[in-house]
């Protein structure tokens, strides 16, 4: 995964205080992986007629905002080599809507990196169009950055994964497993069965200890193949009768970051745009990291049995 084209981490940078802690977490994270740093801020302006003197017009707003944004990225980019000295970082003010150059950078980059609450070019990103747009049609893995004020390591929580019974989970699998390995933590996998109960008149007569047996057998089968691609990883499993959204918040709690796939199904049906995601985008206490299904539904480890 780690082999996508530039092999680089690009950071959305607005000047806010939750772009800043981007940058810091982007920077560690580019440190652990020995990837460059890239940080980028969008300016969106729409023409208009000079009003007054042509001096205090377009031209003018225009190269005050430049100003401002290239101060910002600077900033920024000052924040990250403090938090990750010695890691390669990279500026550029673009112009565009700012989901369409992040999306655009995604392109080229590993890993795209924001923060869950902008100001400025990337206002909205928390629950608005910006960040619903980004994450869903980047291109490489997105971690929205919530939780942390300082991006610092934290070296004994453990990666938090959520995992469904569609197959399509297998994206997020090895991004999880990956980053646990990486980081020499745990990986707890979080299955969640509640929502499979489609027909309320069934559930007086269900035998619920033997769903949840099946569903623990089901989720140790799927967890089978990456765990022995990385066997370094300690792995937990968590399957609860939840709501998978509350599932996934709760089992965030104390974690280093939480990654799902964009596009499952069974109890994360939905996510990327449903409660789930949106659970997860506003009240997880850790970084979340969001990972495309789409284009990799037949993926699967090099030594899947």
């Amino acid at each position: 995964m780690d082999t996508h084209i530039d092999g680089r981490i690009v950071v959305g940078i607005d000047g806010s205080d939750n772009s800043l802690a981007a940058a810091r977490w982007a920077a560690v994270e580019a440190r652990r992986r020995d990837l460059p740093l890239r940080l980028v801020s969008a300016l969106a302006w729409a023409g208009y007629a000079p009003v007054g003197l042509p001096a205090l017009g377009e031209e003018y707003e225009r190269g005050v905002l430049l100003e401002a944004a290239r101060s910002t990225v600077d900033l920024a980019a000052a924040a990250a080599a403090e938090a990750a000295p010695g890691v390669t970082v990279d500026v550029e003010v673009r112009g565009g809507n700012p989901a369409h150059v992040l999306v655009d950078e995604s392109a080229r980059a590993t890993l795209l990196v924001v923060g869950s609450r902008g100001t400025g070019g990337f206002t909205g990103l928390r629950v608005g169009s910006v960040g619903v747009s980004v994450t869903a049609h980047a291109t490489c893995p997105v971690v929205v950055v919530r939780g942390t004020e300082d991006g610092a390591d934290r070296p004994d929580s453990p990666v938090v994964v959520g995992v469904d019974d569609s197959g399509g989970t297998e994206p997020a699998l090895e991004f999880a497993f990956e980053e646990a390995a990486r980081r020499g933590v745990p990986l707890l996998a979080v299955h969640s069965w509640l929502e499979q109960v489609m027909d309320p008149y069934v559930v007086p007569y269900i035998d619920w200890d033997a769903v949840a047996v099946e569903e623990e057998r089901a989720l140790t089968d799927t967890l089978a193949p990456w765990a022995a691609k990385f066997p370094g990883v300690e792995v937990r499993r968590s399957v609860v009768r939840d709501g998978a959204a509350r599932a996934l918040v709760t089992a965030a709690e104390g974690a280093a970051l939480v990654v799902v796939g964009s596009h499952g199904y069974g109890a994360f049906r939905g996510l990327l745009l449903g409660s789930v995601g949106q659970a997860l985008l506003q009240h997880a206490p850790c970084p979340v990291a969001v990972v495309h299904t789409a284009r990799h539904e037949d993926d699967e480890p090099a030594d899947r049995p």
